[in-house]
């Protein structure tokens, strides 16, 4: 099992515990709007990290972001095994024919 499988398995253990009992149940507590309003903010701090070329910080927010993400779908009840799934499907697709073959909005 991967470090994101055990992440993902232990956010989803803290799906209705106590909210002061940490910052996971806490989010989740908070629904899903604030769970994405967070993984937002999370984003845009890795992305000010990647302009200033810190490796170290863009490292620690790029984590940041990988949690929050996994927060957010365990909020919207999204298995990590869902987004993997759609990535092995993805896979060996050229990203321009994949994004072409998307239904239009």
């Amino acid at each position: 099992m991967s470090i994101l499988h055990d992440l993902a398995t232990t956010i989803e253990a803290r799906k209705g515990t106590d909210p002061e009992s940490g910052w996971t149940a806490k989010l989740l507590s908070r629904g899903p709007e604030k769970c994405a309003e967070k993984f937002g903010e999370e984003a845009i701090e890795a992305v000010i990290e990647a302009v200033k070329g810190d490796r170290a910080k863009l490292t620690s927010e790029a984590a940041d972001v990988l949690y929050h993400l996994l927060v957010m779908l365990a909020a919207r009840d999204v298995a990590l095994e869902d987004v993997l799934a759609e990535l092995a499907r993805r896979q060996g697709t050229s990203g321009l024919a994949e994004k072409a073959a998307r239904p239009k909005d």
